[in-house]
């Protein structure tokens, strides 16, 4: 890992995709390589930092605060007790509550971008799990992010949801990203004996 700083969001609006799993897998394979990362949960229910045995219990220094603005991501990262070289910023039930209080706040979808420049990380990889919308908490993430990972299920309406997410990437590359990249589609819970499953992979979805 001798190379710039990436920060990956892992991002879909639906849900039951993989989005965590996917993150949890990619940041500890990561890490076992040596590399260090930092694992960014973005999504309220905190499914990943309950994966990686993180507190985060209502009332827990985590990403609320930082996006509220009361207290820096080194404040909050905590390090994995499973898993060599990767810290987490915990996720808690607070951070629900930040799109209704950050609505009229000026510059409130670059919130997470200035948290990380300012943290001044020493770290390989930032992955940001990213909740089931297209709200005011993964647009944080787009804004941030260098690459885009997206899980999709092979089922019956992926590729129209596909094409949404793609639609709100293509408008923050416009407006507030024009770093942000499309890397990596990752096919979730295929079975390739199924014609459905077989039909989505072909729609160009490799």
């Amino acid at each position: 890992c001798d190379y710039a700083m990436k920060i990956i969001a892992i991002a879909n609006q639906k849900g039951c995709v993989g989005k965590t799993t996917t993150t949890i897998n990619l940041g500890a394979a990561l890490a076992e390589r040596g590399c260090r990362v930092l694992l960014i949960d973005l999504d309220p229910q905190g499914n990943a930092s309950t994966a990686l045995g993180v507190d985060h219990s209502a009332g827990t220094p985590s990403l609320h605060d930082v996006i509220i603005g009361d207290l820096s991501i080194c404040d909050v990262l905590k390090e994995c007790p499973h898993v060599e070289n990767l810290w987490v910023v915990p996720s808690t039930i607070d951070l629900s509550s930040a799109e209704i209080s950050l609505v009229l706040e000026n510059g409130r979808e670059f919130r997470l971008k200035n948290a990380i420049d300012e943290a001044d990380l020493d770290v390989d990889y930032i992955i940001i799990d990213c909740p089931p919308s297209l709200g005011l908490l993964t647009l944080n993430s787009l804004v941030a992010a260098k690459e885009v990972l997206i899980p999709i299920q092979t089922e019956y309406y992926a590729l129209e949801g596909l094409t949404q997410l793609i639609n709100t990437i293509n408008v923050v590359k416009q407006s507030t990203n024009a770093e942000l990249e499309v890397s990596t589609i990752l096919l979730t819970m295929y079975d390739k004996r199924t014609n459905l499953a077989q039909e989505v992979a072909s729609k160009g979805v490799t």
